[in-house]
């Protein structure tokens, strides 16, 4: 392991979480020291969040290392890994927090482990500004296989704002190493479908709304496929109310495209319906392989994969900068970004190509 300890700086670009949750799977992995100040410097409420200072104690505990300064509100942590071991772990933000975004600094972490990982994840399940469990299962499992990852997703139980309580089993076999990917066929879209839900006192009729006015405005683009958007009453597996639409586009060459929406108190439920096939219309258009939310979740395994991955884009989000500066940083990947140049694309067609250099574990 290398003496030094890498310092990154968590206020550049995105200035958020993801800085510190990339850094921190990065370090595990790589088997080395890193330092992250200025943690969320750009966020109304900076510094460490419950679910920060949960996800930071799971990696720690997955790698036995050693994590000074973590405490919430804390804005400058140092965390110095051991080896990843595999085998059993809990993480609760004991908050409406993300599991997803628990999974997000967790996963990688749990590829590399010398033995299999199961990784008991609690907080909220369907959380605004965070992927939905639903995307994770639909969207960003079946996309990972490409990189050669196979793990189970068992949703134990929903949580939703501002309790949580939800519950996610996460089961993972170590991999040798990542294939890289390539996706940059399009294709044509073959299947729009989604689940429109209520849970706990709030009335059926609110999924139904979702449901219709989402159909109504995709028609208005699409016309010639069949939507199904189930509309559910959520009575068991879910803890406390909420309210919310998932709607998934896939095209003849397996790329999956999503758009989602929360309901919020005062908001009517075909605004709801609306906003999430907007959502997923506008990231149907560009004509690239992913939307704009798996765009960034991909960087950390691009960076890690033996190899060149390419991967087709619409417009490249902050939150992508963010993934590639950092992937730079602490890997021996490089990032090239170019327009896409063919009949299909737009000027908001780009493909990211990734190429790592050397070999795969680099000591900082």
């Amino acid at each position: 392991m290398a003496a030094t300890t890498f310092e990154m700086d968590g206020s550049v670009m995105e200035g958020g979480g993801q800085i510190l949750r990339l850094s921190a799977a990065l370090s595990c992995i790589q088997g080395a020291s890193i330092k992250i100040n200025k943690i969320r410097a750009g966020r109304s409420t900076p510094g460490l969040r419950p679910q920060h200072l949960s996800g930071l104690e799971l990696v720690r505990d997955m790698c036995n290392g050693n994590l000074e300064g973590a405490t919430v509100g804390s804005s400058e942590i140092t965390l110095t890994p051991g080896k990843i071991k595999g085998g059993n772990h809990v993480a609760d933000t004991r908050t409406a927090g993300s599991v997803g975004l628990l999974m997000q600094i967790s996963l990688p972490c749990a590829l590399f482990a010398q033995g299999p990982s199961e990784l008991c994840l609690k907080g909220g399940t369907n959380a605004e500004m965070a992927p939905q469990i639903d995307y994770t299962l639909k969207v960003f499992k079946p996309i990972m296989e490409r990189f050669g990852v196979q793990f189970d997703c068992d949703l134990k139980m929903r949580g939703y704002y501002p309790k949580g309580g939800g519950e996610v089993v996460l089961k993972v076999n170590p991999v040798k190493e990542l294939s890289p990917i390539n996706m940059t066929e399009r294709g044509n879209i073959t299947k729009i479908y989604g689940r429109a839900f209520v849970a706990g006192v709030l009335p059926f009729k609110l999924a139904k709304d979702m449901s219709t006015a989402a159909v109504r405005t995709i028609r208005k683009e699409i016309k010639d496929l069949y939507i199904n958007i189930q509309s559910l009453q959520e009575k068991e597996k879910a803890c406390g109310s909420g309210n919310g639409i998932i709607i998934i586009a896939e095209s003849s060459t397996g790329c999956i495209f999503a758009g989602s929406s929360l309901g919020k108190k005062g908001v009517y439920a075909d605004k709801v319906g609306i906003e999430a096939a907007e959502m997923l219309l506008r990231n149907i258009r560009h004509n690239g392989c992913v939307d704009e939310f798996l765009q960034d979740q991909l960087i950390i395994f691009m960076a890690l994969a033996n190899g060149t991955s390419r991967m087709r884009t619409g417009p490249i989000t902050l939150h992508t900068q963010t993934a590639i500066h950092v992937a730079e940083q602490l890997t021996n990947a490089k990032f090239v970004i170019r327009k896409a140049e063919d009949e299909h694309a737009n000027n908001d067609t780009y493909i990211i190509e990734c190429q790592r250099v050397g070999a795969a574990n680099l000591s900082l």
